[in-house]
């Protein structure tokens, strides 16, 4: 039995409820209705700010009223989808609180899609019109050559395309309030976002997010992290991201805060923008707080005002370390599924662990673990067709209970735009007969006490960089290069990194340039997709299935005392792949060459 928690730690659990509860009562109250209500209490005070452009609370309510009004002109109809493809800046934000202001529906492109898989994400959504910053113009309007409909596209920036400029004429509308006879009849329970996930397997899939769940993200956040008028939360995370472009800034502005945006991230720099900014809190993946680890040094963060910091993947190892180096206060892990149906927070700070649920909610959210076998983790069943349970510390797939109850809103899952994924995600007769559950993809283990533990990933997609890797996409990409005659793509493990690194496993014509295959893999993946080892094999062997054991090929990983196969690996300083020796193999296991 897990002890009632005190009463130090089940604050943040009972300021997320207060804030959360008046949400399914004001179905009318949508994220827009929230920005001018605090533009009303607080009109001059920082909402978005970073070097090249500040909002207030004022601006931003503004901003996004001229936003509303370029989507009024555009005739853009209710639940229509409208793409948006931008780096990071406050003026992202501005664009699809407009655009859901009057009921449109924005789609987050993932900035780092090559042309192909850009196209795939504009079907998937189903967007008549792309808002696309200048230098993502020429791969966009490629993209857009291939659909028989093509998209109409608004450039924001300078450009020579021949495109027109919707940052032009957003200035010319007015940004007053809207008016009644602007207004359009918009509640909690339309979709708001496209957000973009490759789930277990496949290309990205269109999740949607309504405003309910918008609203949700953001006042969870807020109680979760006690935010208050003074707090600024520092974000290099990507805005097409759930996380960095919705929860992040839905977060500060329910709290009355600021968020500092910065483009990317960048280790040289982030602990010059945190202290230079007056930062109280950042958001975090793991992988980045493994960087900052390594690259900076505990001078560096010296002076900084951290309070906090929020986000998912910091492993045991990195957490003691790094909150002991920096001077960290406090640290808040979480995991959430982008779909829904699955959130967890680790409000005690039990390293390792990406949360709990304490008794009194178990009866409102309550994940359950069920067991899994054979090489897919497919659920277990027992005599009676239903699924079994694990025991603390067993791994298991991680599901969460469908609810329709409009109350239900943390735990409720909306889909893809694709009916078909939707209904695959779903798991029925879990339980009892006639119940259904989310599946999240994510294998964990929870112990005794009930705190959850994150293991790995289902099927074919794996973490690497702090991104989903869809290994079937970057088999198509391999399968396209000339020369290749088979191929198969996963995750190994290489010691000090987290998730999984890419491998991919060639059958090649005799005399195939790596090298080449290199540039081709440049030229159509985005850096954490590309496999960071290559294994050019003579054949690869099929199971009774006639499928490839990928276990057995993660299993032998880039030894290279372990196959007789030459294996490549794409030597960051060279920028070239280069053969592994066993010199080369102890140096990345040491990590004294670092991926």
């Amino acid at each position: 039995m897990i002890a009632d928690i005190r009463y130090s730690t089940a604050q943040p659990w009972m300021r997320a409820l207060e804030l959360t509860a008046p949400i399914a009562r004001n179905r009318d109250r949508v994220m827009p209705t929230i920005v001018d209500e605090m533009a009303a209490r607080q009109g001059s005070a920082p909402a978005l700010l970073s070097d090249g452009q500040c909002l207030t609370y004022d601006g931003l309510a503004s901003r996004k009223n001229q936003y509303a009004r370029w989507a009024l002109g555009q005739q853009i109809q209710k639940d229509e989808v409208v793409g948006l493809l931008m780096r990071n800046c406050p003026e992202y934000y501005a664009a699809w609180m407009g655009i859901s202001n009057v009921g449109g529906v924005t789609a987050l492109l993932n900035t780092n899609l090559s042309e192909a898989a850009l196209l795939h994400c504009i079907r998937a959504a189903n967007a008549k019109r792309i808002i696309v910053g200048e230098e993502f113009a020429e791969t966009t309007l490629r993209a857009a050559s291939r659909m028989d409909i093509k998209p109409e596209i608004w450039i924001h920036g300078a450009g020579d395309t021949g495109c027109r400029r919707i940052d032009h004429d957003v200035e010319r509308r007015s940004g007053s309030a809207l008016r009644q006879d602007e207004r359009r009849p918009v509640t909690i329970e339309d979709r708001a976002l496209c957000v973009f996930t490759s789930g277990t397997s496949g290309l990205p899939k269109a999740a949607n997010l309504s405003h309910a769940r918008v609203l949700q993200w953001g006042h969870w956040f807020a109680g979760m992290l006690d935010i208050e008028r003074q707090d600024r939360m520092y974000n290099c995370l990507p805005m097409y991201h759930g996380i960095g472009g919705v929860l992040v800034p839905g977060a500060m502005i329910a709290g009355g805060g600021s968020v500092v945006v910065r483009e990317k991230f960048s280790a040289r720099q982030f602990w010059v923008d945190v202290i230079g900014w007056k930062c109280t809190l950042f958001q975090y993946i793991g992988e980045l707080c493994r960087y900052l680890l390594h690259a900076t040094s505990a001078r560096d963060a010296m002076g900084h005002q951290l309070r906090m910091i929020c986000g998912n993947g910091m492993g045991a190892d990195v957490w003691k370390e790094f909150q002991e180096k920096f001077s960290i206060p406090r640290v808040l892990e979480f995991y959430a599924s982008t779909e829904g149906g699955v959130s967890l927070f680790n409000v005690e700070e039990e390293r390792g662990s990406i949360g709990r649920v304490p008794p009194y909610l178990r009866h409102r959210v309550s994940p359950e673990l069920v067991r899994c076998a054979g090489e897919l983790c497919e659920p277990v069943r027992d005599s009676l067709g239903l699924c079994v349970r694990c025991r603390p510390d067993e791994v298991g797939e991680a599901i969460g209970k469908v609810m329709d109850h409009p109350s239900a809103i943390g735990t409720r899952f909306e889909g893809y735009t694709d009916k078909e994924a939707s209904e695959k995600k779903i798991l029925r007769n879990v339980f009892k007969p006639g119940d259904a559950w989310v599946r999240t993809g994510d294998l964990m283990r929870r112990d005794e006490r009930g705190y959850f533990y994150f293991v790995d990933r289902i099927g074919d997609t794996f973490r690497w960089k702090g991104e989903n890797v869809a290994s079937s996409e970057v088999l198509g990409v391999i399968l396209a290069h000339s020369g290749i005659q088979h191929a198969i793509v996963y995750g190994v493990r290489v010691p000090g990194t987290d998730g999984r690194a890419g491998m991919a496993a060639v059958v090649a014509d005799d005399g195939v340039d790596v090298n080449v295959l290199r540039g081709h893999l440049a030229a159509h993946l985005p850096g954490y997709a590309r496999p960071v080892f290559v294994r050019v094999c003579k054949s690869i062997c099929v199971n009774g299935n006639f499928k490839y054991s990928k276990a057995e090929l993660a299993q032998q990983g880039y030894d290279p005392a372990s196959v007789t196969d030459p294996i490549y690996f794409d030597y960051p300083e060279g920028k070239e792949f280069v053969r592994v020796d066993w010199n080369l193999f102890q140096q990345i296991q040491d990590g004294r060459v670092r991926i």
